[in-house]
């Protein structure tokens, strides 16, 4: 009999535990309501903004690379109309960049095709038609919290969204909150603290479906992973306990027959 009674006190327990385990289709589905939108005609567009501390790789071509010496660029080799490129320019705690002949520029704030028209506005009083390349060196993105692979991920293409940086970081997992995503933004040097809702669409036309650099990514842990932890450190014990208890409390029953 005192086997019974351990297994008809274990058992509520055990169902208990595995309620805060089960997780609801809503928790874990992205774009629930894609069904309920029509066609897209035109995606959502973003061009981010340089911001202080940003490194700025800065190429000019050059029909004339004589010419083009006086800018301070290092030869690094000739096309057929001969190229001279640039060096990494940091941009100061002023939003500016120190460019050879031009002088202070005032970058910060300005998109990347800005900044190439500002560039070839100015270089051209100096070199006829240049071609003028620019690249973000230090765009990256942080992921956090409930994702497979947390860390700092490197972005080349100076372009991510939200949903690419979280398939770097291997996806979130079972215990990630999807609506509740939180975005920690810096521009200008004031921090902003924005939330998104992955299981909705409509994220996709927010301002931070696209990332900027440096923009960390935090993924809460959802009310399964709060209660598992809330219940008891030695949950998988626990378990194993109670199903070692139940095959007992089932033997013994069997053989009673």
């Amino acid at each position: 009999m005192n086997y019974f009674f351990l297994i008809k006190k274990t058992i509520p327990l055990f169902f208990l535990m595995l309620l805060f385990s089960c997780a609801s289709k809503k928790d874990i589905l992205y774009f629930q309501d894609i069904d309920t939108l029509g066609q897209q005609e035109k995606s959502n567009s973003y061009e981010i903004k340089i911001q202080p501390d940003d490194l700025l790789a800065i190429t000019v071509y050059a029909d004339d690379p004589e010419i083009a010496k006086s800018f301070g660029l290092n030869v690094s080799g000739t096309t057929m109309s001969g190229s001279q490129e640039g060096s990494v320019y940091l941009v100061d705690a002023a939003g500016s960049i120190d460019f050879p002949v031009l002088g202070k520029m005032k970058v910060s704030g300005l998109t990347r095709t800005e900044i190439l028209q500002l560039l070839e506005n100015k270089i051209s009083q100096y070199i006829k038609k240049p071609i003028i390349s620019l690249r973000i060196m230090n765009f990256k993105v942080s992921v956090q919290g409930e994702v497979n692979a947390p860390g700092s991920y490197d972005i080349a293409s100076e372009r991510i969204t939200l949903i690419e940086a979280l398939s770097m970081a291997k996806d979130l997992t079972i215990y990630g909150k999807r609506d509740n995503i939180l975005i920690i933004r810096e521009i200008d040097g004031v921090k902003s603290y924005n939330r998104v809702d992955i299981t909705k669409v409509g994220f996709m036309n927010s301002p931070y479906y696209y990332l900027a650099q440096n923009d960390v990514v935090y993924v809460e842990p959802n009310k399964n992973k709060i209660n598992a932890a809330a219940v008891n450190p030695n949950t998988n014990l626990i378990f194993s306990v109670v199903s070692i208890l139940i095959t007992l409390g089932t033997l013994i029953i069997t053989s009673s027959k």
